[in-house]
């Protein structure tokens, strides 16, 4: 799971958001709600709401003061910081409320920024030193988590950083627009933010802060152990696989740092750590939990080593060997599975009982909790939530889908855990009873009889978990995918209606609600925001909407996309403008970008070049401008100049539509079919041979793309459906290209009944629609049973919501109405199906059309 998404559920039940939205979350701090000061002015920024003498002036970069604080003494840093700045007419800014400040310091939030309270913005060297030595007194005896992108000053709360002080952007290394600073040339350059201090190379450093830096490096404390390689990282600390340097001993060290990597009680990372290190104690000699070696302190941080246990996670585990990601499951396949499922459980519960008895509760079971070794051995890791067993408490963090809900209480914890993770062996779908928890019947029902689980082997998962939550007893919230044979105009309408309903014209960051990106790349793109949903909207056949094109054409003008792609920057935004007539703002933005293109040095059709120059041969069709054509031309041909130097494969695969060659390929494709050039073939032929080199052939005779372990991916953005559905463009034109010969391969890919997600790029929706175009270039029974098995598989992911039908986005956490991710990608191709044409994304070939061979077929 992609830990930052639980950042973004704090604000909302239903859908992803930034944290300090809701009124509740909104109480400021006692400063906050204190008259703006005579002569001041104030304004929001974000998640900060910053202060300066009003018509002040500063410098535009430069050292900038940090002031870090705890839950406990927050208020008074914050009024003591704020009065010393107002004194001095001291520009600074600070987080609105302690809900902000837990998010910031909470154990997945961005490890570059976490730590800060307020930041103050002095006019120079000469004041940044006076500050420093005055603050550092008032402030004398207070704590604060480490700052891990500054420098410390002394031991206190204070830290320093050079960087911008107003907001300046240039582009970036893909031409997407980022925070800049002037270099020594006055040219603006990344304001480069990472978890370790750092300089830019023409700043030197003030006299008086060179005492700090040497500090900074040496800290008087050696660590005993070599880390041979870091197994994971939070905002909280690490965990790492090392080497005891008395003895060689192979060890796990896992890192706590002090005030940081809070959870919703706002007990830190140390805390959680030396209950780990208790429990361990009180676990000694339990099988399966590991040997406690020592605790240790160095410098500030504190550290736990233990027994490294052998395996991987149960959730690998699963990933390797669910039969129902084959795609041809047989009923040895089966059985085999459900066997060894159910000896894992049985040791699971083994251990747990273990650990009851010895009075405690491990309170944190989950899949990536539980190690599986080459002999279906288990154990368990990560103990730092167990607890009393006779308190009456449940831990304040937990695994979505495995946490126990509110009422249950000790004992009760590990037991509904338990039984969660039962359902998730058979039917990993856990996450999605958060949003709806009416479906765990169907779940239960399915699991048992696709597996031919024992005749009331799933009846305590059932008691447990309607017990835990119930909602999970309500039979009458059924979505229309529930029925038998659904109506499919009615589920199409349905979409429509909530996909509408969620829409909030009020607000400025978004308009419609869908993944965590949009608020990174902002509420206007194709992938995430406004665009691709209004688009959608427009495409299957449900209406413009002036409202709503004007908050799309507002957001534009007050924030341009910081990026120059199609689906993550103003492209995509282009591409709607334009299609919905508005020219003129389109046009702006292609001034605007055009200078930065020759930065781009992606090639994906994503947010690089591919997807710019298709846009721009759309934009030549639709306007009959051979500017736009010439320009994509000239994007081809560098295209084509980097695709003869692309580095080999490396560990992880990055093939598919929008992260691979494929994006490359189905430009080469549209430009032949312009131009009539065959090179613009074989191009394309080279492009897909090179996405095919990061997948892997599996002896269930699939072709997927590589994940960098024992998974492979099969889908539209990365995986096999990305690559099939441009092979079956090149095909139209050239059936004998060598790329072509792995179409089947790709397709048997695409068969399993299993798919995690149910969205357009990583997920089912993506999945269907590529079996759909395949299926009409080609009939195929077993490609008519998958779309159909698909079809009715959507059912599993459909959520009620306001009376209409709606899908989670990824990690299935909160609902979306994005095109990548939620509602509006299964709109879209779903309408794509029922209409006969597949052109579920701009640029495909609308499939009703006959294929023109303008140029005579290549040869060898």
């Amino acid at each position: 799971m992609d830990m930052r998404y639980e950042a973004y559920c704090l604000a909302d039940p239903l859908f992803y958001d930034r944290t300090g939205r809701s009124d509740s979350e909104r109480v400021a701090f006692r400063f906050g709600r204190k008259p703006v000061p005579a002569g001041w002015e104030k304004h929001e920024v974000g998640l900060w709401t910053a202060l300066k003498p009003t018509g002040a002036t500063g410098p535009g970069q430069g050292w900038k003061i940090h002031v870090s604080a705890t839950l406990e003494n927050c208020e008074r840093v914050l009024e003591l910081t704020a009065e010393y700045c107002i004194r001095r007419q001291i520009p600074f800014k600070f987080l609105q409320n302690r809900t902000v400040l837990v998010a910031q310091n909470s154990k997945y939030a961005k490890r570059s920024s976490s730590g800060k309270l307020l930041t103050i913005y002095p006019s120079g060297e000469a004041q940044l030193q006076v500050v420093i030595d005055e603050l550092s007194e008032l402030l004398s005896g207070e704590q604060g988590p480490y700052i891990l992108s500054d420098l410390r000053c002394g031991t206190g709360p204070l830290y320093v950083r050079y960087g911008g002080f107003t907001q300046r952007l240039c582009p970036g290394p893909n031409g997407e627009l980022v925070l800049a600073i002037e270099n020594a040339e006055g040219t603006l350059v990344p304001d480069e933010r990472r978890p370790v201090f750092s300089v830019p190379e023409w700043i030197s450093v003030p006299d008086f802060l060179q005492p700090h830096i040497e500090a900074r490096k040496g800290n008087g404390d050696t660590l005993p152990y070599q880390v041979k390689s870091p197994l994971h990282f939070s905002n909280g600390g690490g965990v790492y696989l090392a080497r005891r340097l008395v003895d060689d001993q192979q060890v796990v060290l896992k890192e706590a740092r002090p005030f940081a990597g809070l959870d919703a009680e706002g007990t830190d990372a140390v805390t959680r750590l030396h209950r780990e290190r208790d429990a361990l104690r009180t676990l000694a000699g339990i099988p399966g939990v590991p040997r406690l070696y020592e605790d240790f302190t160095v410098w500030e941080h504190h550290f736990l080593a233990m027994q490294h246990m052998p395996g991987g996670t149960l959730g690998a585990w699963q990933a390797a060997n669910y039969p129902l990601v084959d795609p041809r499951p047989g009923e040895a396949e089966v059985a085999g599975y459900r066997g060894r499922a159910l000896a894992i459980l049985a040791q699971v519960e083994r251990i747990i009982g273990a650990i009851h008895e010895r009075g405690l509760v491990f309170g944190d079971l989950h899949p990536n909790n539980v190690l599986v070794d080459d002999e279906d051995r288990v154990s368990l890791i990560d103990f730092e939530l167990a607890f009393d067993a006779e308190l009456k408490r449940r831990p304040a963090l937990g695994a979505p889908g495995f946490a126990a809900p509110a009422g249950r209480v000790g004992r009760e914890v590990d037991l509904h855990a338990l039984q969660a993770l039962r359902l998730f062996l058979f039917l990993p779908l856990n996450r999605m009873l958060l949003l709806a928890p009416e479906k765990l019947d169907h779940y239960v029902s399915v699991a048992g009889a696709r597996f031919g689980l024992p005749a009331g082997e799933l009846d305590e998962v059932r008691t447990t978990l309607y017990r835990d939550n119930p909602r999970a007893a309500e039979h009458g919230a059924n979505t229309l995918l529930d029925e038998e044979k659904p109506d499919w105009s009615a589920v199409r309408s349905s979409l429509v209606r909530a996909i509408l309903a969620s829409a909030t014209p009020q607000r400025e960051d978004r308009l419609f609600p869908g993944d965590i990106e949009t608020f990174t790349s902002g509420g206007t793109t194709f992938a995430h925001g406004a665009a691709g949903v209004l688009h959608t909207l427009a495409a299957v056949g449900a209406g413009r909407f002036p409202e709503y094109e004007q908050w799309l054409i507002d957001a534009v003008r007050r924030e341009a996309p910081r990026r120059p792609g199609f689906f993550n920057g103003a492209h995509g935004v282009v591409h709607v403008l334009e299609q919905f007539g508005h020219s003129e703002l389109a046009d702006e933005l292609l001034a605007e970008y055009a200078p930065v293109l020759h930065t781009v040095h992606d090639h994906s059709l994503f947010g690089g070049l591919s997807g710019i120059a298709l846009n721009l041969l759309d934009l030549a069709d639709r306007r009959r401008d051979n500017d736009f054509r010439d320009q994509a031309l000239l994007l081809g041909q560098r295209l084509a100049d980097k695709l003869s130097l692309a580095a080999p494969p490396g560990p992880r695969g990055r093939a598919g539509l929008c992260a691979g060659w494929s994006g490359p390929a189905l430009l080469f494709v549209r430009l032949f079919e312009r131009t009539g050039e065959p090179e613009w073939l074989r191009l394309a032929d080279s492009a897909l041979l090179r996405d095919l080199d990061e997948c892997v052939q599996r002896p269930n005779g699939t072709v997927q793309v590589r994940d960098g372990g024992l998974r492979t991916l099969p889908y539209l953005e990365v995986g096999s459906a990305g690559i099939a559905l441009v092979l079956g463009e090149l095909s139209d034109h050239l059936p004998e290209a060598r790329s072509v010969e792995s179409l089947p391969g790709l397709h048997t890919a695409l068969l399993p009944e299993f798919v995690i997600f149910p969205g357009l790029l990583a997920g089912r929706a993506g999945v269907l629609a590529t079996l759909h175009r395949a299926r009409q270039r080609t009939p195929d029974a077993e490609l008519d049973a998958a779309v159909s098995t698909h079809l009715r598989r959507l059912g599993w992911h459909s959520v009620s919501y306001q009376g209409e039908l709606a899908f989670p986005g990824t990690e299935l956490l909160r609902l979306s109405m994005d095109l990548a991710t939620g509602t509006a990608g299964v709109l879209r191709v779903l309408a794509g199906i029922q209409d006969g044409h597949g052109a579920f994304l701009p640029f495909l070939r609308d499939q009703r059309q006959p294929v023109k061979r303008e140029v005579p077929l290549l040869q060898g």
